[in-house]
């Protein structure tokens, strides 16, 4: 490495690491905005907190593009020239829109207004509704822009987008990418909406899982019946319909759907157990589905990242308090499948309807709709652009250990006794983002990289969402590093 890239990796670190108090200002602010879209008694906190994106990409230097969107929603685009006529180009993404904050009760502080206190390895965290997903990525790439210019600028175009519908399906900047798809065509996107493996091990994600919503209903009588009267021999539709969907799971806790291959293996990189069932909160004495077969348990990896998976998100009947002594004539479940990255949701779902009519019993009546199929998405972690970001990720954390040996102190997962080169991790996500198939359809040359502040003890879209400030600077410094370095 040069001299004066060694200057400017310096002068990076040190101008974010000296910005900390902007950085919880500015991400107070627009936490601050239940920017929630398309929800009764938001649509002025939305509003503003698109206003406030503007005026902040402004103060950047960036000349601003305003565009109302097919679904109501604000998407702002924000340009940079470089001075280079043949200079690469370079997108930005995140959204300021949030995911409702749900009960205020369940939060230990306001979640719109920004709170510091010790998390639970007791090291300083950030919390608030989108202080991780999105508006800590938001604020992210904002340091990152500074710390660019401070360091002497690029020598790259840069363009940010940032989208104010993202959690409620996006469709209206799916909508402006399929009319207007030259305002995002760029060299690299980096799409800074996912997060490390954990806090301390800097991670790009290569593979987001596809996904569909399968609505199935049975039906056994023509109205419930009295349980005294034809209990035991009466076909009880809630238990049909359980005893259909088991069938989609095995002894130990794996996805089986006729004619579909549910044994995929994950080529990444492995997730430990142990730090599976802290990140999902997983109840003392409770078990990992796929654990505990006694011919060898199946990788939490393949599990989550290369293998469908159904959850029975919803399901009704007679509500408890509302029980009366009668066989149910009627259920109906909401389940959420989700498919790793190479499989088509759609024929998946499918195949999942299929299987239940051929297992439910009885001869009851099944009935399904499937909505919301989407593909998954990945990316290879070989090429240039990624190669580079991973490169800048490694020293950004390496650094932030180097910065801890010096002080005597933690940093995420570092410490002043373990200052050793970072290795990047690559890990597969389990929440879709049809942007990244969007874009990779309008501009497949374009490299795509998945990566930001969203480490799992951000617990993003529960109460007490919170980012660890150290994520938040470390991913910073790596953009910038990025930006100056391409």
């Amino acid at each position: 490495m040069s001299s004066s890239t060694t200057d400017t990796a310096q002068a990076v670190r040190t101008f974010i690491e000296a910005d900390r108090e902007r950085i919880f200002s500015q991400l107070a602010e627009i936490v601050a905005f239940n920017s929630v879209h398309n929800e009764p008694g938001c649509e002025a906190d939305n509003a503003a907190a698109a206003q406030w994106v503007q005026d902040r990409l402004r103060e950047a230097g960036f000349a601003v593009e305003a565009i109302a969107t097919t679904d109501g929603s604000t998407a702002l685009l924000g340009t940079k020239s470089a001075d280079a006529a043949d200079a690469p180009t370079v997108l930005l993404y995140s959204h300021y829109d949030v995911v409702p904050a749900g009960d205020h009760a369940a939060w230990e502080s306001h979640p719109f207004e920004l709170t510091e206190r010790p998390g639970a390895a007791g090291n300083p965290r950030w919390y608030g509704r989108g202080a991780a997903d999105c508006k800590g990525n938001l604020v992210m790439h904002l340091a990152a822009l500074r710390a660019v210019e401070a360091a002497g600028g690029t020598r790259v175009n840069v363009k940010v987008l940032i989208e104010g519908s993202e959690e409620r399906g996006g469709e209206g900047l799916s909508h402006l990418i399929a009319t207007r798809p030259e305002l995002f065509a760029a060299d690299v996107i980096l799409i800074a909406d996912a997060g490390n493996a954990k806090a301390g091990q800097p991670t790009l994600t290569t593979s987001l899982r596809g996904g569909a919503q399968i609505e199935v209903r049975v039906d056994t009588l023509s109205a419930a019946v009295h349980s005294g009267q034809f209990g035991g021999a009466a076909p009880d539709a809630v238990k049909a319909l359980m005893r259909a969907i088991d069938s989609l799971t095995d002894d130990y806790g794996r996805t089986v759907i006729d004619g579909v291959d549910c044994a995929g293996v994950w080529p990444g990189q492995a997730y430990p157990p142990e730090d599976f069932a802290a990140d999902a909160q997983m109840l003392p004495g409770t078990e990992i589905m796929g654990a505990g077969d006694p011919a060898g348990a199946t990788p939490v990896a393949d599990m989550i990242w290369a293998r469908p998976a159904i959850s029975v998100t919803g399901f009704s009947s007679t509500p408890v308090e509302q029980a009366v002594n009668a066989v149910p004539a009627t259920a109906a479940a909401n389940l959420n499948l989700r498919t790793p990255a190479t499989m088509d949701p759609q024929a998946t779902a499918e195949a999942v309807c299929a299987h239940l009519e051929a297992h439910v019993p009885w001869g009851a009546k099944l009935s399904w709709s499937i909505k919301d199929a989407n593909r998954g998405f990945e990316t290879d972690p070989d090429k240039p652009a990624a190669k580079l970001l991973a490169e800048c990720l490694a020293d950004a954390y390496s650094a932030g250990q180097d910065s801890a040996q010096d002080a005597g102190r933690s940093v995420g997962q570092g410490s002043a006794q373990d200052a050793a080169p970072v290795s990047v991790s690559a890990q597969g996500m389990g929440g879709s983002i049809p942007l990244t198939v969007e874009l990779q359809e309008a501009f497949p040359e374009a490299e795509i990289a998945l990566f930001g502040v969203e480490e799992p003890q951000c617990t993003i879209h529960s109460a007490n969402e919170s980012v660890d400030p150290e994520e938040l600077s470390a991913i910073a410094i790596a953009e910038a590093l990025f930006l100056t370095r391409l």
